[in-house]
């Protein structure tokens, strides 16, 4: 029985043995875990006193320690949630957000920047200062005490009324106080005769702390005043921040009232040493702003101190001419400073490419830019184009030969010309090089570094003694990406209403139910902002028949029903007459019955409406500035790509046995009043000729006759059913044959046709 005892005890302990570290690690914490409890049960009884006896605080503890609160200095703390609580006896008001993120947050723009000029000089050089500097600037006005007969273009101009300089620079800075004071953190103020490096400006800007009190300039002395006090030289520009600003403005009237001065610098700078008594400096946090003044008859051209060159403002600045010359020299010395930047960092990214594992064989060329593009199959290969200096092989129409015109001419002339620029510079003075004629040239866009040239260069090379020789040589050139830059783009919302149009056609007549049925499930039944107007376009034989037979009687039946089940929904129509349904003569005739600030969604019978849609459609839509024509996703045949299987329903398969049709422009949102302003400017073209606009889309009209944004796009959430469309032969030869193409691209992919075509085959041989 021992024996058998033993053996049982000793089976128990080998099945529980797995489990033997996991009963410690429980016994182990649950043991902690009560001790911890008996211990901070005992702390919290010593501290308990009797009722109404305040506590004492502990020796050195100060007493805001004693009542939970950290004291002075004491950061270990931890943070308290305060819990939401709303009165019930008030009334719910909803919560306003704010449009932009940054307005919640409080942040501000860095820079603001104020002119000042007058009317003798608006037209000169306030122009001047505007062509050179004002665009490198993200916000720049000009202040001005009389406004001439005619502003100039392109400049925001404040006139104050007034031609006093003191009086002009009091209204200047009550009204950066009162407009700006609250949106900017830096107030950058200089004179018309001046010239600023507005990079160099906005560089110095971003290394100075925001939560000081800086009046910074080229520093100048009172005449016949305290030593130590300091202005601003206004020729030379002067920084002020926002903290200085909103201190400095409550004293501005005493200011204007007490201080008597001819120069608006030595005002202002008056002003802020007597009520902030803060002096003008010329240097902040390992900052330095660097000045220039110009001599008489000065040539920008020939100055090479070291001074001219570090200078962030020049002054005087006497007529145009001299701040045009000196915006083109200091461009250039920023243009060499950048190029031997870039030469430092490329000899040191070879250094440091010696010494990883791949070795020197690991420096990619350019050195500093992206390694092209390697593709992990072949429909990843990036095509290479090619073309001559009068002809390009790969055409946006689709044509294989086209000429070669525009930016596209531009931009070959411009490789070429730095082509033979780069081959002199390495081989100069032993040979020189002259272009006969481009033999071969292929370029391509690579997305990961950006345009690449290959170039076979026909050259005549004449050595020093006047020996010329003819060779082809190939040459490879990158235009590399550039900063990327985020345009701004007007404010919209998802909430605008947006106005369907549908043109329906006598061959639309079996679509017009399924389109309808989702029109009412996807809009009608959410609520969404939508309406939606028919457009019945009669044949003129059909159009003498309505009396007796109505060839939409069935789709006003449909449009009756919809009605009665939503009492609120009115769908009007509108009746057309016309054997060439040209869609700008459809729009003309719905253009004029909405009105000008109605944003049209125009939709065909195949579309499959949903509000995921609308809302791209009503965000990528601005009036005044950009019109929005999606591609939509074109379903396969399902004869040919499942040949009688099931097809496939699960949401994994979406978008997958179809294409987007880039062939159709069927679809289009844009509002009433761009394309009436479109829309006249091409009436004032084809002067009646009524005939061209058969010719023509609404794409068109936006692409010729606009100035807006075309944004053309793949819309996934646009997804059409497979249906054989029917081209009319009326009209334009470019419509039927976009028409035709859109049919035989929809019908498969290439190895669905491949295999239907296999399978005839066998089916034929057997």
């Amino acid at each position: 029985p021992a024996v058998a005892a033993a053996m049982r005890l000793g089976a128990v302990l080998g099945a529980l043995r797995p489990a033997l570290p996991l009963l410690l690690g429980l016994s182990l914490g649950c043991s902690l875990s009560l001790l911890r409890a008996s211990w901070s049960h005992g702390a919290a009884e010593e501290r308990c006193l009797a009722p109404g006896r305040p506590a004492s605080p502990a020796r050195g503890a100060p007493p805001e320690a004693a009542e939970g609160r950290p004291g002075p200095g004491h950061e270990d703390f931890r943070p308290r949630i305060v819990p939401y609580y709303r009165d019930p006896n008030k009334p719910y008001k909803k919560v306003l957000r704010t449009r932009y993120i940054q307005t919640e947050l409080g942040f501000h723009e860095r820079l603001f920047v104020a002119v000042l000029t007058s009317k003798a000089t608006m037209n000169t050089l306030a122009v001047a200062v505007n062509k050179t500097v004002a665009h490198h600037f993200p916000r720049l006005l000009y202040f001005t005490g009389l406004r001439s007969a005619k502003v100039p273009h392109g400049m925001v101009l404040v006139a104050h009324g007034d031609e006093r300089p003191i009086w002009l620079m009091y209204e200047t800075m009550n009204y950066i106080h009162q407009h700006f004071g609250s949106d900017y953190d830096w107030f950058y103020i200089m004179q018309d005769d001046t010239y600023a490096q507005a990079e160099q400006i906005k560089a110095l800007v971003t290394h100075l702390s925001i939560n000081q009190d800086v009046y910074l300039g080229r520093a100048e002395e009172f005449i016949g005043g305290d030593e130590q006090a300091r202005y601003c030289h206004g020729g030379f520009g002067y920084l002020l921040s926002r903290s200085l600003l909103l201190k400095l403005h409550p004293h501005l009237d005493s200011c204007r009232n007490e201080i008597l001065s001819v120069r608006p610098d030595e005002w202002l700078g008056r002003c802020i040493i007597d009520f902030l008594s803060i002096t003008c400096i010329s240097q902040l946090q390992g900052q330095h702003y660097h000045t220039y003044e110009l001599a008489k008859n000065t040539e920008p051209e020939k100055e090479e101190e070291e001074e001219f060159q570090a200078a962030l403002a020049v002054h005087p600045v006497s007529d145009m001419t001299l701040m045009y010359r000196l915006h083109k020299q200091f461009s250039r010395i920023q243009l060499d400073r950048a190029y031997q930047e870039i030469q430092d960092l490329q000899m040191q990214i070879r250094n440091l490419t010696a010494l990883t594992p791949a070795g020197e064989a690991g420096v990619t060329w350019p050195v500093g830019i992206n390694a092209p593009f390697l593709p992990k199959s072949r429909f990843e290969v990036i095509n290479w184009d090619y073309f001559t200096e009068q002809h390009l092989f790969s055409c946006p129409d689709g044509s294989p030969k086209c000429e070669l015109s525009g930016a596209s001419k531009a931009d070959v002339g411009e490789i070429i010309e730095s082509a033979l620029e780069q081959l002199n510079r390495r081989y100069q003075p032993l040979l020189r090089f002259s272009k006969r004629q481009l033999l071969n040239g292929y370029r391509r866009f690579d997305p990961t570094r950006g345009m690449e040239y290959t170039l076979d260069l026909l050259l005549e090379a004449v050595t020093q003694k006047g020996h010329s020789h003819v060779l082809a040589k190939r040459v490879s050139l990158v235009r590399p990406l550039s900063k990327v830059e985020i345009i701004p783009m007007p404010y919209v919302t998802e909430a605008t209403q947006v106005q369907l149009v549908l043109p329906l056609t006598v061959q639309d007549l079996d679509y017009v139910a399924n389109f309808l049925d989702m029109f009412a499930m996807n809009t009608l039944d959410t609520h969404d902002n939508a309406l939606l107007t028919l457009l019945f376009v009669y044949h003129p034989y059909d159009a003498q028949r309505v009396g007796q037979v109505d060839v939409f009687a069935g789709v006003k039946a449909m449009v009756g029903e919809l009605e009665k089940r939503y009492s609120e929904v009115k769908i009007p129509w509108i009746s057309v007459k016309t054997e060439v349904p040209s869609q700008v003569k459809l729009m003309d005739i719905v253009s004029k019955k909405h009105p000008v600030d109605t944003l049209f969604f125009l939709a065909s019978v195949w579309t499959e409406i949903n509000m995921e849609f609308l809302n791209r459609c009503r965000m990528n839509t601005i009036s005044n500035w950009q019109v929005f024509f999606p591609v939509h996703f074109q379903e396969f045949n399902p004869a040919l790509v499942y040949r009688g299987e099931q097809t496939a329903s699960s949401s994994t398969d979406f978008l997958r046995d179809g294409h987007f049709d880039r062939h159709s422009f069927a679809e289009a949102c844009f509002y009433n009043s761009d394309y009436m302003t479109a829309r006249t400017k091409l009436a004032a073209d084809i002067l009646d000729r009524d005939e061209v606009l058969e010719s023509m889309e609404v794409f068109d009209v936006f692409l010729h006759y606009s100035g807006l944004h075309l944004f053309r796009a793949v819309e996934p959430g646009l997804v059409q059913k497979y249906t054989l469309r029917s081209c009319n032969p009326r009209l334009s030869e470019e419509l039927y044959h976009r028409c035709v193409l859109s049919n035989l691209e929809g019908l498969a992919s290439r190895s669905h046709l491949a295999m239907a075509l296999f399978e005839q085959e066998q089916a034929n041989s057997t």
